[in-house]
């Protein structure tokens, strides 16, 4: 498609344009179209930025994943707390374009992501963390965020405080006790599971030793 002489827009007004509306109306109300309505353009101007939605989508990842803030330094001096507060930033990220979850899970490959998986393994350098664990923690603690957030994301709004939303007690009624006496809501649960995530990787190679 030809592209107009001048653009009308810029890159970023248009990744922030799409995250307005998949926020607001819904992954499913998102394209081309719809976003040249809201920035108020044709939608040829679009392409002076990016070739289709696919790269539209890309970044829209980008930047939403760029919005999770980096910890300061925990008073304690403890590198899993610096790891779990990024954990959590990412997972408060994610909760507020729930919308956009599964595009993250579609869009988000390591390459968007290497600085900020540089600046956590420096992190983890200055603390001490042996650089043999670094890949190992930084894979998994990815993955595991990943998988628990866009988890959490892709459930209804409505049943997002419960962590199994569609149990009965008649029939299911061993998980019904087992939910009734767990204390921790889904944040809670997601910081428990990361600190045994971490504190195993440690364990482990104490375990086996140098």
């Amino acid at each position: 498609m030809a592209r107009p002489p001048k653009p009308l827009i810029s890159r970023a007004a248009a990744v922030a344009g799409a995250i307005a509306i998949i926020d607001s109306e819904g992954l499913e109300a998102f394209s081309l179209a719809r976003l040249a309505q809201h920035l108020d353009v044709k939608t040829p101007s679009l392409y002076h930025h990016f070739s289709d939605r696919t790269e539209v989508l890309t970044e829209v990842t980008r930047a939403i994943v760029y919005e999770t803030r980096i910890p300061r330094r925990p008073e304690s001096g403890d590198w899993q707390d610096w790891v779990l507060a990024y954990s959590l930033n990412f997972r408060d990220v994610v909760l507020r374009h729930r919308n956009a979850a599964p595009v993250l899970l579609q869009f988000l490959p390591r390459d968007l992501v290497t600085d900020m998986f540089e600046a956590a393994a420096v992190y983890l350098a200055e603390m001490g963390v042996p650089v043999r664990l670094h890949v190992q923690l930084l894979d998994g603690l990815e993955k595991l965020t990943l998988g628990v957030t866009l988890t959490e994301a892709m459930r209804p709004a409505a049943k997002s405080a419960r962590v199994f939303a569609n149990v009965n007690r008649a029939a299911h009624p061993t998980l019904s006790d087992a939910m009734e006496s767990n204390p921790l809501t889904p944040r809670q649960l997601h910081e428990q599971m990361v600190r045994s995530f971490l504190r195993g990787v440690v364990r482990c190679d104490e375990e086996q030793g140098p």
